[in-house]
């Protein structure tokens, strides 16, 4: 009896043992432990193995105060306020949701090596034949009506300084925007003509609201290899095949449920099944390629990180070049 009592209690240290080892803090009654440590760090992308001490520390020093901030919060009775428990609610829903989506998206097989190479030699200007473009960019404010005119002007200025002094004298309001992008940054549906401009040379499209100029101030070759494309085109590849069992899966969950709407929401669905089909996309869109930062939606390209090459004089436009073009405009 007394070697089994030892044992148990032997047990009993070992288990006190471990779930010790799980807490890193204790926070009055409550624990925070290295689990919710770790989850936080996950969600860090390009975490160096290096710096994993440290983002722990300050990581858990940010769980204290926010489990400080928690049990005030529940003391003061806000966990049961309206607007909280929607909330909760919201998160609950997307987190599900999200998992079952996930869930579907796994089942996406990864893509051959044959399909890859497909894909490399069917877009040359993101690949082998791929450029570093140098823009400038104006977004005009304009009438339908106008259209015409202003591609008129456009085609018969002999630069864009000129074309910009036109739109000054006739009071027309713009913005003016320069930037340097590589063919990835570019939207896929647009990119394809962008790589047939040549120096000098704009592309002018209508805009909501006005017209978009692209002026394509100076370009240079900077290609890269397939065995450097092949990790971002499988990568891309595998994504669009998940987004399509998703939206696959959603549409025959759709199919196969009775979903009724209510109110003025049923008088929009009638409306919206009985109107015509909407007018195609054009050809070209508008571009926004200019903006400081590009949004992840607005380029459907695969990302390659491509480091920088220094630029040889002669190869893009100074910024002499570049302020010429521009200084009508500002």
């Amino acid at each position: 009896m007394l070697a089994a009592c030892v044992a148990v209690a032997g047990c009993g240290d070992k288990k006190k043992d471990a779930a010790a080892s799980q807490t890193a803090a204790k926070v009055n009654k409550e624990e925070i432990t290295v689990h919710q440590i770790n989850y936080v760090l996950s969600q860090q992308r390009g975490l160096a193995p290096a710096q994993a001490a440290s983002a722990s520390r300050q990581v858990l020093e940010g769980l204290i105060d926010q489990e400080l901030a928690v049990q005030k919060a529940t003391d003061q009775k806000l966990d049961r306020d309206p607007r909280v428990v929607q909330q909760l609610e919201g998160a609950r829903r997307e987190i599900i949701s999200r998992a079952y989506l996930d869930k579907i998206g796994q089942g996406a097989p990864k893509p051959t090596p044959q399909e890859i190479k497909a894909y490399y030699d069917a877009h040359p200007a993101l690949f082998s034949q791929r450029r570093l473009y140098s823009f400038q960019e104006i977004n005009i404010q304009s009438k339908p009506d106008q259209v015409d005119t202003l591609r008129a002007k456009l085609g018969a200025a002999k630069d864009l300084a000129e074309f910009a002094a036109f739109l000054k004298a006739n009071d027309f309001k713009f913005t003016a925007n320069e930037a340097v992008r590589g063919a990835e940054q570019l939207p896929l549906a647009s990119l394809d003509k962008i790589a047939q401009m040549k120096d000098g040379q704009s592309m002018f499209t209508v805009a909501p609201g006005g017209v978009s100029v692209l002026y394509l101030a100076g370009s240079r070759s900077q290609p890269v290899d397939e065995q450097r494309a092949v990790p971002a085109i499988e990568q891309f590849l595998l994504n669009g095949r998940k987004r399509k069992l998703v939206e696959d899966d959603l549409k025959a969950l759709r199919s196969a449920s009775k979903i009724e709407y209510v109110g003025t929401y049923a008088e929009d669905a009638a409306k919206a099944a009985a109107a015509a089909p909407p007018p195609p996309a054009p050809e070209a869109p508008p571009l926004t390629t200019l903006a400081p930062t590009l949004p992840p939606a607005a380029s459907a390209a695969p990302q390659i990180e491509v480091a920088p090459t220094p630029v040889k004089p002669g190869e893009m436009p100074s910024n002499t070049i570049l302020d010429k073009g521009l200084k009508g405009m500002k």
